[in-house]
């Protein structure tokens, strides 16, 4: 059984909590973590069109690739210190919500966890990124909350009746 965990700073610990309490030991455990190329492209776009002729090796997008790439490698290796077990660390970069979708084909499990708002029971607990995997991915998900569920008083109400 492979089992994907998609890490993404401020609600990892949850996830790799899950995996240790729901995940069969022998589980092929995946950590993944995917960087968006929004940030490190833009710095670059800057770089070309605004400061013109400048020298390659000062350009901040190069840098930010850099600290990326380092940020994500440290998350990687505190959450697979935390899941205590054998695990693969994979590193993607691109859109997130398709590089999630792709890295699950074939697995047998996602864990992810709301990014959206945490406050309250509903839809909204799930941001655009996560709700696209939700919907897309190509295998089961289990979803969790990265502290404490909200109460249940915090569930929308339910729709009014319809009069015919």
């Amino acid at each position: 059984m492979r089992v994907i965990v998609w890490l993404v700073e401020g609600t990892w610990p949850a996830c790799v909590d899950a995996v240790r309490a729901y995940a069969p030991t022998a589980s092929e455990v995946v950590l993944l973590h995917v960087s968006g190329p929004d940030v490190p492209g833009v710095a670059h776009g800057a770089f070309a069109g605004l400061l013109g002729r400048g020298r390659p090796e000062r350009d901040p997008g190069t840098r930010l690739e850099d600290l990326g790439g380092s940020t994500a490698a440290e998350l990687l290796g505190a959450a697979a210190e935390r899941l205590g077990r054998p695990c693969v660390r994979l590193e993607r970069t691109g859109r997130v919500e398709r590089e999630v979708v792709a890295a699950c084909e074939g697995a047998a499990l996602l864990v992810l966890a709301r990014d959206g708002d945490r406050a309250r029971l509903g839809p909204h607990s799930l941001g655009p990124a996560a709700r696209f995997v939700v919907d897309h991915a190509p295998c089961p998900v289990l979803l969790v909350w990265p502290e404490a569920a909200p109460d249940l008083t915090t569930m929308p109400p339910p729709p009014p009746p319809h009069h015919r």
